[in-house]
């Protein structure tokens, strides 16, 4: 450095003194407004108990409960965006791109927040952005709607998901169960409900990667008409069902379930009623009664809601477009025109719960495989996701819905559920 550089450096002190004087007179007049928009951020949330640190450095947290939890807010537009009508998508965004960051027990913070009462920016899951479901969920926006969320790469789903490749909710015949053996207990109990015949026809509207189908043909003799829209997941089916020696016995179509035809025993869906909308309940209703014969069963497998709640508009702009999670009664509702019948309701939320503590763990197990595929953010994006669902379905803002139903003139109903809990097939 030669002696005018030192000499325009140590002119430049002055300026940079006066400058820091000028800023501290800002964060100065900043500080109490930044204090108090973190005030209604932690207000609106239910006071979880969580330290906020501003970008100024100060640390704001509500209530005598100790906190679990440090949020780090990087910038005053990232904070006041949490007091925006879009605050939800705002926080997640901030949360992928590191604008926001947590430590401590995050999952256990998310918890808190669900279990807080319903306002406020990380709970305005039914009152934000209605629009976004009102958005009808056509024979285009459906295949865009699945190809945004199931087309991320069988390599992808295959690091965390169990090794019969199911993206649904498992169920645990006891505390102990693996996820590969809770995942078999499922189709199991899946197919016991439907009191499954050898050489009778299924049809699934919604397959993913085909394992119910396959174990129904194998399990319970029975052949299967399987649709999906995903050529991803179809290739990945079609592929095993050749390897396994049932592609004569289970056939998966590229086709939307509105375009199935056909008689069938048994009508099943699990996992895809979400997507399908309320807007075109009357669609699946009407496939399902021009398929179903006199004495058929069916079955619709959906997560849920106790009240009418879109997901929030993270989960519905980033994660899964056009999803809705029905009530109860709008799974009643969708069956009641067409005389078809309820003969069982059961709610497996606990069960979603552990199932998504097994992928999450497993999803953590692999984050630096994810990250190389798909990027940093879309990993944040993604655990965030998943650790919210965990704290949905643990604290009952979500619910998972099994409906068996049949003809309303059927007799050939079961008489108990006595041969539901028979010992499952080894996985």
């Amino acid at each position: 450095m030669n002696l005018g550089a030192q000499t325009e450096q140590r002119g430049d002190t002055g300026a940079a003194s006066a400058a820091a004087t000028a800023r501290g007179g800002a964060d100065a007049w900043w500080a109490p407004i930044e204090r108090a928009v973190a005030e209604r951020v932690l207000a609106s949330a239910g006071s979880p108990p969580l330290t906020l640190v501003l970008p100024s450095g100060q640390e704001v947290r509500h209530g005598a409960a100790p906190p679990i939890a440090r949020m780090r807010v990087a910038d005053a537009g990232t904070l006041l965006a949490l007091l925006g009508p879009s605050a939800e998508l705002r926080f997640g965004d901030a949360y992928a791109d590191g604008r926001i960051a947590i430590e401590g027990d995050l999952q256990g913070l998310l918890d808190a927040v669900f279990r807080a009462p319903r306002s406020g920016w990380m709970t305005r899951l039914g009152t934000c952005w209605r629009w976004l479901r009102r958005r009808s969920n056509s024979l285009g926006r459906s295949r865009a709607n699945v190809h945004h969320h199931y087309d991320l790469g069988n390599d992808f789903y295959a690091l965390w998901l169990d090794r019969e490749m199911v993206y649904t909710c498992a169920y645990f015949p006891t505390a102990e169960a693996s996820l590969e053996e809770a995942q078999v207990a499922k189709m199991e109990h899946v197919g016991r409900k439907l009191r499954l015949r050898p050489g009778e026809m299924v049809l699934e509207a919604g397959c993913g990667w085909g394992a119910l189908a396959l174990h129904l043909a194998r399990h319970h003799g029975v052949r299967v008409r399987a649709c999906n829209v995903s050529v991803a997941q179809l290739e990945w089916a079609r592929e095993r069902a050749r390897r396994e020696g049932l592609a004569q016995r289970v056939e998966f179509v590229e086709e939307d379930y509105r375009s199935l035809t056909g008689r069938c025993d048994a009508f099943v869906s699990v996992g895809m009623l979400e997507h399908v909308g309320p807007e075109h309940y009357a669609d699946l209703r009407r496939v399902i009664d021009r398929t179903l014969a006199p004495d058929g069963r069916g079955l619709l497998h959906s997560i849920g809601r106790n009240r009418p709640i879109e997901f929030g508009p993270f989960v519905a702009r980033r994660i899964f477009p056009g999803a809705y999670p029905p009530t109860l009664r709008e799974m009643v509702g969708l069956l009641e025109p067409a005389d078809l019948s309820v003969l069982d309701v059961e709610n497996l939320r606990l069960h979603y719960a552990r199932t998504l503590e097994h992928w999450l763990a497993r999803f953590e197990a692999h984050r630096d495989d994810i990250a190389k595929q798909l990027g940093e953010r879309f990993v944040r994006m993604w655990h965030l996701y998943l650790a919210g669902s965990v704290a949905g379905f643990r604290t009952g803002t979500l619910q998972l819905f099994q409906v068996l139903f049949a003809r309303g003139r059927s007799n050939t109903i079961p008489w108990t559920r006595e041969d539901l809990y028979r010992r499952s097939p080894a996985p």
